[in-house]
């Protein structure tokens, strides 16, 4: 058994016995959890993700992931190497890659928002995310009502699973930015969120924002997977929310953390885990193990996260770190 399934089966375990202390219990089939092969068609692991859009590449001082999962990803590759690309995005990035540092291959990658990282960055993970006390706090609930702003796969999991336990979900989406995955996998995105009730309305208007920030100040737990700059740009920076609900449960998904520059760099499941060194080690260099494993895990971290919080009463950010949940993994069968 690998580091990511023996994580998802110690989170599976975490999560049945807290959800039944706190609410419904929640019973998790850990395997089932980390696979979608039935929503995608998936290749086998190795220097390249299962999906197909992540590559490990050799740096001159070690090995980095690129992830080009979106067309803008496929477009910003010439700026990121300096140069115009006449054929094969791939080998150019290759070829980049093997006269530059991995530092400075982040570092561009973030000016640019690019998911990149360096394989095995993060030094200690956890599959705790941390706790941060922000709001005064307030009498734990035994049904919280939960608005879920998140995309793609780690929000909607951690939604989907205090929905299971019996909290009342509301997805709320902009429809010009609505959940890729709701086309390309509709059978994952509807396991997802089947049990959840759902808005749609406009971010980009001031009366959109306004009942964004009535919705969210009314709200016992808001789920985001949004980097801080794109909250701050709606009028929903943590000091202005926790100001006007101050025993909410912010659960802060990313890919390298809230604060500091990890909170401005870009990242998706398979460049996390890389930078979280979920990875195989094999003559040649570093392999994927499986598709887009931090996204999962992170969403049973983030749930179970989520259950603490609230027992303590909430005004809490949860700093959920995709990378960080990795090296979590990594970790505890170290």
């Amino acid at each position: 058994m690998n580091a990511a399934r023996r994580a998802a089966v110690l989170l599976a375990e975490r999560i049945e016995t807290a959800t039944a202390a706190f609410g419904r219990r929640v019973s998790l089939d850990p395997q089932a959890v980390l696979d979608r092969s039935g929503d995608i068609d998936l290749g086998e692991p190795g220097l390249v993700s299962p999906n197909g859009y992540c590559r490990m590449l050799a740096a001159v001082d070690g090995w980095v992931a690129l992830n080009l999962a979106r067309p803008s990803d496929l477009e910003l590759v010439p700026a990121w190497i300096g140069a115009e690309i006449d054929d094969d995005p791939w080998q150019a990035a290759r070829n980049h890659a093997a006269v530059t540092t991995a530092a400075q291959l982040i570092e561009t990658g973030l000016l640019l928002g690019l998911p990149v990282a360096r394989v095995g960055e993060v030094g200690k993970g956890s599959l705790s995310p941390a706790l941060v006390t922000i709001g005064a706090g307030g009498s734990p609930k035994a049904a919280p009502v939960v608005l879920d702003l998140s995309s793609l796969w780690a929000g909607p999991l951690c939604g989907a699973i205090l929905a299971e336990m019996g909290a009342p979900v509301t997805r709320i989406e902009d429809p010009a930015r609505a959940d890729p995955t709701r086309v390309t996998t509709p059978h994952h995105f509807e396991r997802l969120n089947w049990r959840k009730r759902e808005r749609t309305f406009s971010f980009g208007t001031e009366a959109g924002r306004a009942r964004l920030l009535a919705l969210a100040s009314a709200a016992d737990v808001l789920i985001t997977n949004a980097r801080p700059r794109a909250f701050e740009s709606l009028g929903l920076a943590p000091a202005r929310l926790f100001a006007a609900n101050p025993a909410l449960i912010w659960v802060a998904i990313t890919g390298h953390g809230w604060t500091g520059k990890g909170g401005s760099r870009v990242a998706f499941g398979d460049d996390a885990a890389a930078a979280g060194g979920l990875v195989d080690w094999v003559e040649g260099g570093p392999q994927f193990i499986g598709d887009a494993l931090a996204d999962p895990l992170t969403g049973m971290a983030a749930a179970l996260a989520t259950i603490r919080a609230m027992q303590m009463g909430g005004g809490i950010l949860v700093d959920a770190a995709m990378a960080q949940v990795a090296a979590g993994a990594v970790d505890m069968v170290a």
